[in-house]
């Protein structure tokens, strides 16, 4: 998901500018807002005010949380115990930026997160505003709503509203990936972050659909993970196309002209797939904005090194060892890190 700075680092680097005392300031404030609405589940149980369809997905968020301790050996600490309404949509707002002919994404860099491929605000129109300024400057820009985010330790991440309500599965999901970001955390590998947190979330969900024993649960996740599998699929398809265009021998106007016919049939395809799916909108969001090299930048940000991820575990037998392997390449140089994991995916058995 994403990684907000720690807000006594924020505090510490105000001097950095007025740009980045601004940036840093809307950050500290976001993350203080947020926390000071964070009440305790049992409060929240207790308290007739609360809706009884929050109570019952507080009540499951305690036993996930119990079994990303008992069974995924994920942190054992005040994360995810207290509850928070934000009263918006979306916890914060992601501002992704690349050239207008190349798939590479800006990255911004902080202290102690290091360098990441986005920029997040916790107000929309700020983000808005930021993503405007970088049009002008002629890059292609996504500005995404993020449903949750970690702060890897650094404060306990309450459960929010915006995502409170997703399915069982979905829920357990988003709950054991932001849970890994505070196990291992390489600096400037927003890749390798991404890919060990979504590996952890994946081989986690499956053991817990297990341990839960629920039929309906389990063929509503499997129902949204091929979809979600069908949909990267169909961005890393053009997204290598893509990729194909700017690196050809064409003049920079006919690869625009790619470039756009390339989008065109993008979201010709999608809708192929919207049938074959009954009409399902679930990822109609992330046509909202025109399309754009942004929209596709940080896709295999999040999969390409999954299957190094899924293989180290198999070698490492137990979640503890596997931590221990992940915490090792983390000490590695990123080329290296990168190609011991390329290495396990090639030799992982089939």
């Amino acid at each position: 998901m994403n990684i907000r700075l720690p807000t006594v680092v924020l505090l510490a680097v105000l001097v950095a500018g007025c740009a980045q005392l601004a940036y840093y300031g809307q950050a500290a404030n976001g993350e203080f807002t947020l926390l000071d609405r964070a009440r305790p589940i049992d409060d929240l149980l207790a308290d007739p005010g609360i809706a009884a369809d929050i109570k019952v997905k507080l009540q499951r968020t305690r036993q996930m949380r119990r079994f990303a301790v008992s069974d995924l050996g994920l942190p054992d600490n005040r994360s995810y115990t207290e509850y928070a309404d934000l009263k918006r949509p979306f916890a914060l707002w992601n501002v992704v930026a690349a050239p207008a002919l190349s798939l590479v994404p800006k990255q911004w860099c902080f202290p102690i997160a290091g360098c990441v491929n986005y920029r997040g605000y916790f107000s929309q129109g700020a983000a808005q505003k930021f993503a405007a300024d970088l049009r002008q400057q002629g890059y292609d820009v996504q500005v995404s709503g993020v449903p949750a985010y970690s702060t890897l330790g650094w404060f306990n991440d309450p459960l929010l509203s915006t995502f409170i309500r997703y399915p069982d599965g979905e829920l357990a999901r988003l709950i054991f990936h932001e849970l890994a970001h505070q196990t291992v955390y390489a600096k400037d590998d927003t890749q390798f972050n991404e890919s060990f947190a979504t590996a952890v979330e994946q081989a986690g969900v499956e053991r817990w659909l297990q341990a839960v024993g629920n039929q309906k649960i389990r063929d509503a996740y499997v129902q949204f993970e091929g979809r979600k599998e069908e949909f990267v699929a169909l961005l890393m398809q053009y997204r290598q196309r893509l990729a194909s265009n700017y690196a050809s021998d064409l003049s920079d106007t006919q690869k625009l002209q790619q470039k756009a016919a390339i989008f065109l049939a993008l979201q010709a395809d999608y809708q192929v797939l919207k049938t074959k799916w009954g009409g399902y909108t679930g990822y109609d969001r992330w046509f909202a904005e025109p399309l754009s090299n942004a929209h596709l930048a940080l896709v295999a940000t999040y999969y390409e090194l999954v299957p190094g991820f899924k293989a180290l575990l198999a070698q490492q037998h137990t979640f503890p060892k596997f931590y221990a392997a992940v915490a090792r390449l983390a000490a590695l140089s990123k080329d290296e890190r990168h190609r011991q994991l390329e290495e396990l995916a090639k030799n992982r058995p089939v």
